[in-house]
């Protein structure tokens, strides 16, 4: 069979049709981009998301689905459960969102012989044409519900073997709340985008446990005693069997010598007949955190287990193993005894800094650490700031190219508010270039803030690694 997602008998992809239909696609409201007043449903049409695949057929209807949401950790998640079932050998739709590097990551068909799988060109357009022939259907709708329609649209006409779909934002009214799952998913929930789901754990919890549904048995990481207080509530509400990573399943890990590389231990768990305790899992993600995500993953499927059989324990450890999600500590460059080491994090939000710090302080060597930071101006960048500059011998402040970004400027302003001095760089080009001139070979470079900047450098990264390495191999024989 063909592989999905690159199939020859595809047309070739015609350009300018696909820059027409991002055209059409970004000329919509973007809350990414856009701050709303209110996430509310006074703001937004709950009922449009369904009309709208109504008119397209219900393209989601017949998929089998993981559906996640969270503050933390949901990408991370839908990447390990994506992956394993992969490795088992089915045909998996992954929808995530936003993308770090290509804007056609976000929708996804992993197939056996295909890791990457993102959709073409020519399906894209292909898709989004239909949506356009609905367009005075739908005046208000909205761009990631254009998106979400595409990437159900595009799993149907494929006939992928199962979904797995992350949450937008928020989750009750998210786009994506139009699926009935196989099992609904919570990860971890901190506080963040705090002006549109609200200021405080429960607000927040019942945002994302709108995606529960009626009878769906429900996955959630170990959450705060307020927000766990009220998922408890919507579960009994709704008739849903709650399982608490943290209390009904335990783990514990390892690192296996390798700061981005780590082993997980079930020590407890609520499946034994098909994960005994004891049971170990390679996974090849860095920092505390992806324990949890992991063990949330690993609940998930054993959930779906009976529907998708083929995932046994060995294929479960084969799947884990082979999880690739980039940008989240991950060591691009590892150092040597010519150059420093370059660590990218996609930390966004106080919390996610904090697992940040931790993993600086735990998992990683380093004489002096270089911080490179950028991040949007709504986030609450004097926490994140607060919790990082310490740790860092030298700050470049930076921005990338996104209308909410933080201008250099304006972190340099809040850095010297905190008592510290950084500098203000115009660019991810200069702020990476004159720090790789400063630092020396057992230091440690680390880029952070926002997935934005981290996308910007890694579109970078292969043409700036020749010249940043030719460079310090110049510099140092001078």
């Amino acid at each position: 069979m063909n592989n999905p997602a690159t199939d020859p008998t595809e047309p070739l992809s015609n350009a300018a049709d696909y820059e027409q239909a991002l055209d059409f696609l970004y000329s919509f409201i973007n809350f990414e981009a856009k701050k709303q007043d209110r996430y509310m449903a006074s703001k937004l049409d709950h009922t449009r998301p369904r009309r709208l695949m109504e008119a397209l057929g219900n393209p989601h209807a017949n998929l089998p689905a993981i559906h996640i949401a969270g503050t933390k950790g949901k990408g991370s998640t839908a990447a390990i459960c994506a992956f394993t079932l992969r490795a088992a050998g089915y045909t998996v739709g992954l929808y995530t969102s936003p993308h770090l590097q290509d804007f056609r990551e976000r929708i996804r068909i992993l197939t056996p012989d295909d890791a990457d799988g993102r959709i073409s060109q020519p399906q894209f357009t292909r898709q989004i044409n239909k949506i356009r022939a609905l367009e005075n259907e739908f005046p208000d709708i909205t761009w990631f519900e254009i998106l979400t329609a595409i990437a159900f649209l595009h799993f149907a006409e494929v006939g992928v073997d199962v979904a797995v779909v992350e949450v937008g934002l928020g989750g009750r009214l998210d786009a994506t709340n139009v699926i009935t799952p196989l099992v609904s998913v919570i990860t971890r929930l901190s506080l963040d985008h705090t002006e549109l789901l609200g200021n405080t754990l429960t607000q927040i919890a019942y945002e994302k446990g709108g995606i529960i549904k009626p009878g769906i048995p429900v996955v959630t990481a170990n959450q705060e005693p307020d927000a766990l207080a009220r998922l408890q509530e919507i579960t009994q509400e709704r008739g849903c069997g709650l399982t608490i990573v943290g209390q009904d399943w335990q783990y514990a890990g390892n690192e296996v010598n390798h700061p981005t590389q780590q082993t997980l231990t079930i020590s407890h768990s609520a499946a034994p007949e098909l994960i005994p305790d004891g049971t170990q899992f390679t996974l090849p993600l860095g920092g505390e955190h992806q324990l949890e995500n992991g063990t949330v993953a690993l609940v998930a499927l054993q959930h779906v287990q009976k529907q998708f059989p083929k995932l046994t324990l060995p294929v479960l450890q084969a799947g884990f193993a082979s999880v690739k999600w980039p940008g989240r500590l991950d060591l691009i460059h590892p150092g040597d005894a010519k150059t420093p080491a370059l660590l990218v994090d996609c930390a966004h939000n106080p919390d996610a800094i904090r697992k940040l710090r931790d993993a600086l302080h735990h998992s990683f060597q380093y004489n002096r650490l270089w911080l490179i930071f950028g991040t949007p101006a709504d986030k609450d960048v004097p926490h994140m700031l607060a919790d990082l500059l310490p740790l860092a011998h030298h700050t470049a402040m930076t921005t990338a190219s996104h209308p909410r970004s933080a201008t250099p400027e304006q972190l340099a302003a809040i850095a010297a508010e905190l008592g510290f001095v950084v500098t203000a760089v115009p660019d991810m080009h200069t702020a990476l270039t004159t720090t790789w001139q400063q630092a020396q070979p057992s230091d440690l470079i680390c880029v952070t803030g926002s997935i934005v900047v981290v996308g910007d450098l890694l579109n970078q990264w292969e043409s700036l690694q020749s010249q940043l390495l030719a460079n310090k191999v110049t510099h140092q024989s001078l």
